[in-house]
């Protein structure tokens, strides 16, 4: 492309939509506190100033007024604009990026006129990341075809559900979004959580790979997964879908359980159990805790799944929406996927 013809063309500023569809990169110009809260998924981190830098910008513009605050601002980043502009070419894709700050104000402005410069076309979010997060939002209010996948702990939900996509169906799976499994041991080997706002935008963009295929397959979750709560609107509807249970007899869950569990560390498992032990009692606390130490982690999930069951036949009891049962014993996770995929094609 030839240089000065990039650099006259303006930065074209697109809707949610249009911006989400591009393929270039992706880059979010705001600090990287602004990042780490949540971001639009995908999205690197290219930060025009510091969480510092900010702070001192955004208290000047309140006691000096927008002029100053510029004049600031110039002064801090000019140091770093030949860095900047190594980034930018280093990020781009074909000479094309794609920008956002807050509002798709002065810092996606700034950075997409030296992106210009050194010969990159570039697309702004129009209204930025605040855009973004309302449209994220949006999302939730929209009319979805759940269908919710429930079952004892242990019944191998999330692998069903895996098996699903792989054969196409439309599936969106909460507890890898919250990196969570929804237990007391559901952040056991597995990353940090996201903020609840990351959590919404990642679902948000996840029905939006979905939008228009049907069923729409979940999880049977609780409000939260860990503390990434669902959003309300796709709480409500989620409580109203038809609900297919799977059932498999409690030896496979346990062995399952030990499966997923058994390479943690006895520290995790001890203090996630400890943390049940109200709702466990103290016998089956103590039996639990000591077969973890004895390394026989069967007897531990036995005990445990007592208490589970107990709870999850309770709240079918209270589920006003449409039940039906599958009967997954010694069946094998793909087996089980299919027959779903023909239940709900009949």
């Amino acid at each position: 492309m030839d240089q000065s013809t990039s650099q006259n063309r303006p930065e074209v500023s697109i809707a949610v939509n249009a911006f989400l569809a591009n393929p270039a990169p992706l880059l979010d110009v705001r600090s990287p506190g602004e990042y780490e809260q949540a971001h639009i998924p995908g999205a690197k981190n290219l930060p025009l100033f510091s969480n510092e830098e900010r702070a001192a910008v955004g208290s000047c513009f309140k006691r000096e007024g927008s002029k100053v605050a510029v004049k600031l601002g110039l002064e801090l980043v000019a140091p770093r604009l030949i860095g900047l502009a190594n980034q930018l070419e280093a990020e781009a894709e074909n000479g094309h990026l794609r920008l956002y700050c807050w509002r798709g104000g002065m810092r996606s402005s700034s950075v997409a006129w030296l992106a210009k410069t050194v010969g990159i076309d570039v697309q702004l979010l129009a209204g930025g990341y605040k855009s973004f997060r309302n449209w994220a939002l949006a999302q939730f209010e929209l009319s979805w075809p759940i269908c919710l996948l429930g079952g004892g702990t242990g019944s191998g939900k999330t692998a069903v559900l895996q098996a699903l996509a792989k054969r196409g169906a439309a599936v969106v799976d909460l507890e890898k979004l919250a990196n969570h499994r929804g237990s007391s041991f559901g952040g056991l080997g597995l990353p940090k959580q996201p903020s609840v706002e990351h959590f919404e935008n990642c679902l948000a963009i996840e029905l939006r790979g979905v939008n228009g295929m049907a069923p729409l397959w979940l999880e049977a979750e609780s409000a939260q997964v860990g503390r990434c709560r669902i959003p309300n609107g796709i709480w409500k509807q989620m409580q109203l879908a038809p609900l297919v249970v799977l059932e498999r007899p409690k030896e496979e869950r346990i062995a399952m359980l030990v499966e997923v569990y058994g390479s943690q560390c006895p520290k995790g498992l001890i203090e996630a159990t400890e943390r049940l032990s109200r709702k466990l009692g103290p016998q089956r606390t103590a039996t639990a805790l000591s077969s973890i130490r004895n390394g026989d982690l069967s007897r531990a999930c036995a005990e445990i799944l007592d208490y589970y069951d107990r709870s999850y036949t309770s709240e079918l009891a209270r589920r006003q929406s449409s039940i039906e049962r599958l009967d997954g014993g010694g069946k094998s996770i793909e087996n089980i996927a299919q027959l779903l995929m023909e239940l709900r094609a009949a």
